[in-house]
């Protein structure tokens, strides 16, 4: 078991990084309402439609008032059920850190993922399908996972959220459908209708700006703590921690940003396997979720 104090450490660590970096999400909380300064506005959608996925795919029912639905872990009493899911981040202004050598993939996860046959849901911004056309399209053509938007731009969809650049109010939904719109171009045939906020931060104004995209807002309820990372032991004991039946975990498929992903996964997905769980994507959960029966 990690301490106390362990644990308390690593989650400052990981906001730190996430203030100094502004690259990944998932290591923020799942609402922030405060103003942020203002930041450059994304570049316009394409006039593609953005219409997510083919028809029958699990997804929640609108919430109040029709807002966007928000998915955070499934039943807990269905089995032991766990979906490992991976962002792949790079915000709209990181091309030139890119053209300069730094990795925003990361090809040994994804190849370890269907070594230990892994099912993934894979939350992926349009920049990095723009940046990583022929890796985007492996993974979403690939039956073992789903693709789905992390947006595109990865800005924030609201104030103070770890040091990201803000998306106005009025640009929110055009670049969920730019994200959209990068994941067909690369090759991606059936982009998931799942939605992952930059750095899981959203308020009402945010749900209210996908009104009509018919996404689900998918966060998590484990946090890996990988992004920054450099003791994979520590991501694992948080991981294994706090996983319990119908967990939606978060981690990354950056590679300069999360470089011990790769290794945690290596030692987490068989200590879940012995322990009983199943591993399924997040599609799966949300089935599991809707089923009344």
């Amino acid at each position: 078991m990690i301490s106390p104090v362990r644990h308390v450490r690593l989650a400052r660590g990981a906001v730190a990084a996430c203030i100094l970096g502004a690259a990944l999400a998932a290591c923020g909380t799942t609402s922030a309402s405060r103003p942020g300064r203002p930041a450059p506005a994304p570049a316009p959608a394409s006039s593609v439609p953005a219409s997510p996925t083919p028809s029958g795919t699990p997804s929640l029912a609108p919430g109040p008032g029709g807002l966007t639905p928000v998915f955070s872990n499934g039943p807990r009493t269905k089995g032991k059920t766990v979906a490992l899911t991976f962002d792949a981040d790079m915000t709209a202004d990181e091309g030139p850190r890119a053209a300069r050598g730094e990795h925003f993939d990361n090809p040994a996860l994804i190849a370890t993922l269907r070594e230990l046959r892994v099912p993934a849901t894979v939350f992926m911004t349009g920049r990095w399908a723009d940046e990583y056309p022929d890796e985007a399209r492996s993974i979403g053509s690939d039956p073992l996972f789903e693709l789905a938007n992390h947006s595109y731009s990865h800005y924030a969809f609201t104030g103070n959220c770890y040091g990201l650049p803000r998306v106005s109010a009025g640009r929110m939904r055009s670049d969920v459908e730019r994200a959209y719109s990068a994941l067909r171009k690369a090759g991606v045939p059936h982009p998931m209708p799942y939605f992952r906020f930059p750095g899981g931060c959203y308020d009402k104004a945010a749900l209210r700006a996908l009104d009509g995209l018919h996404v689900t807002a998918v966060q998590w309820d484990v946090i890996s703590g990988d992004a920054f990372a450099t003791d994979a032991d520590a991501v694992v004991r948080q991981v294994l921690d706090g996983v319990r039946p119908g967990s939606v975990v978060v981690m990354h498929c950056t590679r300069s940003a999360a470089p011990t992903t790769e290794r945690v996964v290596r030692t987490v997905v068989p200590e879940l396997r012995r322990r009983g769980y199943r591993l399924v994507k997040v599609s799966d959960l949300i089935s599991e979720t809707n089923d009344r029966s």
